[in-house]
């Protein structure tokens, strides 16, 4: 058995051994982590000293790291990396952090089109893209300018800018080709407003001469449908379209033609004209008074329109004449044709051929459908088998050239077709001849101003009419 004593001092002699080993493996280690720790602190306080404050850089928000590119020495080497390394990184961070901000808010606002279907309303296109019926009825209560979103058409297109929440906060839409509604965003909900695109206006003249009809030599000479039908208003009073052109009749033109960036866009006005039918002449200048209506007028400053219409439609073939002892095609008896019959298709508009009101609106017997319009004490008009209204009832005023309504064949009827009659104080006259009064010429106190401004404009349409006639 061992003696107590020798146990003892054999267990402290080793005890104080291996605390003495512990502390000198001890000591390094605590040398090179204090030197870390001041490698440490002067390596970040010098990093902080060279930043550049303009780039407003916060070292301590959590969301900015400071990327330490790691060298590439032993893994053993902790000493730190070059300082104008940090220094670039923290440039390029920083710059990085306000361009992405400048993304964010560009990409706040976002356009769409749409284009507009048959059928469609605001309403409808409002529902369809997910806006609030709130913003509709705000742009809908602005009025004015923002009716003219009333009349959008099959085909026309919308432009809507929403922003992040996926709400409206911008509309466009084009009323023509000059025209764009614009509606934003303000302060007290939104506000409207209507941009024109600058045009340009020039002079430009065509000639025809009738070899088929009007609107096929007119077209065969470059003129547009627009421009066609202004020529056939112009002289409609004096010449009949449908049935008095002959070969050999001619027209020369004098009219606006309009430019965007240098790209013909339209015809305007019809500045001055002349027609000649059967071998009369008849000539029309554009005046417009010191209120900005317009209207044409002879050379001599008489006006050019009558107070009737010769046509309640345009280059309609006229089907059936004015004719007392006419044999009726559905009763096969004689009938009195008290009227001249146009034959159009079916839905073709019907104009009233002068000022009035209407006095009757609905059906009469053979006549079918029927409008009647009473033109003061003296003259009244009567449009028959109609296929449906216009807008305008009994009691309306309706003015010369609007539409009271459409071409059908309600009544007593073979096919489509306008019944149109004439009354002169109460009796029946043949429309296609009668005489009707010209509107008032102009006034005395204009009638010098008027041929000062319209002498170049027959000086350029002579030109024109001559160069034509070399050409031939």
């Amino acid at each position: 058995m061992i003696k107590p004593s020798l146990i003892n001092r054999d267990f402290k002699i080793r005890a104080n051994r291996a605390h003495l080993n512990h502390k000198k493996t001890k000591l390094p280690v605590v040398l090179l982590g204090t030197s870390l720790l001041f490698a440490a602190v002067f390596y970040f306080k010098s990093a902080t000293s060279l930043t550049d404050p303009d780039d407003n850089v916060d070292l301590t928000a959590s969301s900015l790291i400071i990327p330490i590119a790691l060298p590439n020495n032993s893994p053993d080497d902790f000493s730190p990396p070059a300082l104008d390394t940090v220094s670039k990184r923290l440039t390029l961070t920083s710059t990085n952090k306000k361009k992405a901000i400048i993304t964010t808010n560009s990409e706040e606002t976002a356009w769409k089109q749409y284009t507009v279907k048959s059928g469609d309303n605001l309403a409808k296109i409002f529902k369809r893209l997910e806006y609030s019926p709130t913003t509709l009825h705000n742009i809908i209560k602005l009025g004015g300018k923002a009716n003219a979103l009333k009349n959008i058409k099959p085909g026309q297109t919308l432009r809507f800018a929403q922003n992040s929440n996926a709400e409206c906060i911008s509309l466009e839409y084009d009323i023509d080709r000059i025209k764009t509604l614009k509606i934003k965003t303000s302060g007290n909900g939104f506000t409207a407003l209507i941009s024109e695109k600058p045009v340009e206006i020039s002079h430009a003249t065509a000639s025809a001469e009738i070899q088929n009809s009007l609107f096929y030599d007119a077209k065969q000479a470059g003129i547009s449908d627009k421009t066609i039908m202004e020529l056939a208003n112009i002289f409609g009073w004096d010449i009949d379209f449908s049935q008095g052109l002959r070969q050999g009749d001619s027209f020369t033109l004098l009219y606006e033609s309009k430019f965007i960036d240098g790209k013909r866009i339209e015809n305007g006005h019809i500045l001055a004209a002349e027609f000649i039918n059967r071998g009369d002449k008849y000539q029309a200048i554009r005046f417009a008074d010191k209120n900005g209506d317009a209207e044409y007028f002879s050379p001599d400053g008489k006006s050019m329109r009558k107070t009737f219409l010769r046509n309640p439609i345009d280059f309609a073939r006229v089907s059936s004449h004015f004719n007392l002892r006419r044999k009726h095609p559905v009763l096969n008896r004689i009938r009195a044709h008290k009227g001249v019959d146009y034959a159009a298709s079916t839905g073709t508009p019907i104009k009233s051929t002068g000022d009035g009101k209407v006095i009757f609106r609905g059906v009469k017997g053979g006549y079918g459908r029927v409008v009647i319009v009473q033109h003061g004490q003296k003259y009244s008009s009567l449009y028959a088998h109609m296929s449906k209204y216009g807008r305008y009832k009994k009691g309306s005023r309706i003015k010369q050239g609007q539409t009271l309504g459409y071409v059908g064949m309600s009544g007593l009827a073979t096919g489509p077709h306008l019944h149109y009659e004439l009354r002169i104080n109460g009796v029946h006259r043949n429309p296609l001849t009668a005489k009707f009064p010209a509107a008032k010429p102009i006034d005395k106190n204009l009638l010098a101003k008027f041929k000062q401004r319209t002498a170049p404009l027959l000086a350029q349409l002579e030109i024109a009419k001559q160069t034509q006639l070399a050409l031939n």
